[in-house]
């Protein structure tokens, strides 16, 4: 057998030929080692999975050692430059890019279905003025699976489809009535006669005109943010859906999850804490003691480097350009000269360029962000609106597989064992 591995047990002697498909060899196929046949077989220990695949999957491809990303063979920067969010999100589920005929469907059932139950906004109303919009949101999507129980018919296809198309248009009306909520301001409804950003930023930030007008450049700019954020493999939160999911349960209930993973400092909140540290540093003279800072182990250095880039984020470099959109509308940051000049100087760094940390998206997001004067909680939910395409087309995969389980990951075991129950009235005396 040529594309093999051959693993020898120095225990017993034994050899074994382990398969190799696609650069990976069967965790299963390694359970047939054992030191003794009475004993278990041989597992892998990977804490965050991270040399473990979990799955096969068509949606993205990412080569980190290159700098590249791609939605169904698609590259990012062209998508981004060329293309809208819906388009994407069509492309994502569908696994090819929409006819004129099934892109107008496709954009008319979405702009259809941005409209919620009352039962919804009675249901957000009841938070607490201070409730963090991330908590709203995903408690509002878990929700929705009481209000569309057939949801859980995970096996229909028309079924599922229906709920894909009235999740990705919800989503902005549950973000948009989460940031109204903690400003104290009423609820603002679809407007089915403008396209999704558009209507995001209406839901967001109309007050008492009667037709909200959303400069284009803005439109568009978050249009991109949300291409940039709709799928990244199998990050944490979209591992969160496909684990959730594997119990067959609901898209909503699924999602939520994935909403919760998102939550977490450690996944969606990184352009938070970029913002936090160009403030800290303040202006540009202060760059150089804040490097030093960074070799000497005493500051971080936000918003570069990832877990799978080992080169360049290409969306960082998208989102730069998107920038520059929103600062023509906007103004420009005043932490955006700290930026540049932070990146120019990191470049050129040899401690930097020999760690391999160059800017990724979270490194300028969360600038555009708050020129477009979203409170920071906010931040995430957009990445949940943008990521929502690509949680459920992983979803969609996952329930379609036919190789996929439960999730039901093994564990070490160290804790004690075959200890003597001592009844409470004599442990107590």
């Amino acid at each position: 057998m040529t594309d093999s591995l051959t693993v020898r047990d120095n225990r017993t002697g034994a050899e074994y030929e382990i398969p190799i498909t696609d650069g990976t060899i069967r965790a299963a196929d390694l359970g047939q080692i054992k030191a003794a046949d009475d004993q278990p077989g041989l597992a892998t220990y990977d804490p965050g999975f991270v040399n473990t695949a979990s799955c096969r999957s068509a949606v993205t491809y990412i080569d980190g050692e290159a700098g590249i990303l791609e939605y169904r063979g698609y590259p990012i920067e062209q998508l981004a430059e060329k293309s809208s969010f819906l388009e994407v999100a069509y492309l994502l589920i569908h696994g090819d890019l929409p006819s004129k005929e099934q892109y107008d469907d496709w954009v008319h059932h979405i702009t259809y279905h941005t409209f919620v139950h009352e039962n919804v906004k009675a249901f957000m109303q009841g938070f607490r003025y201070d409730a963090h919009p991330m908590g709203m949101l995903m408690a509002s999507v878990g929700a929705l699976s009481t209000f569309y129980p057939e949801a859980s018919n995970i096996a229909d296809p028309d079924n599922r489809h229906i709920q894909i198309v009235r999740m990705i248009a919800k989503m902005p009306t549950l973000g948009a009535w989460a940031f109204r909520h903690a400003q104290g301001k009423p609820y603002i409804y679809p407007d089915n006669e403008l396209n999704y950003s558009e209507n995001f930023l209406s839901m967001l930030f109309k007050m008492s005109e009667t037709k909200y007008d959303a400069d284009p450049r803005i439109a568009k700019a978050l249009d991109t943010l949300f291409i940039l954020h709709a799928d990244h493999e199998q990050n944490c939160s979209t591992n969160a859906v496909r684990s959730v999911g594997s119990s067959q349960v609901d898209p909503y209930s699924a999602v939520a999850a994935g909403i919760g993973a998102l939550f977490g400092p450690l996944h969606g909140g990184a352009n938070e804490a970029v913002l936090k540290m160009l403030r800290r540093i303040g202006n540009k003279s202060e760059i150089p003691a804040f490097i030093d800072g960074v070799k000497n182990g005493n500051e971080r250095l936000m918003g570069f480097g990832h877990r799978v880039y080992k080169n360049f984020d290409p969306r960082a470099t998208i989102i730069k350009k998107a920038c520059d959109d929103v600062f023509e509308v906007t103004g420009v940051n005043p932490l955006l000269e700290v930026a540049k000049e932070l990146e120019k100087i990191a470049l050129e760094d040899e401690y930097f360029i020999k760690r391999k940390l160059y800017p990724n998206v979270d490194f300028y997001s969360g600038l555009i962000y708050e020129a477009l004067e979203f409170p920071p909680e906010m931040f995430t939910v957009l990445f949940a609106i943008g990521r929502t395409p690509g949680w459920l087309a992983q979803w969609l995969e996952l329930v379609q597989d036919k190789e996929q389980k439960i999730a039901r990951p093994k564990q070490i075991y160290t804790g004690q064992r075959q200890l003597d129950f001592v009844p409470a009235e004599v442990r107590w005396a």
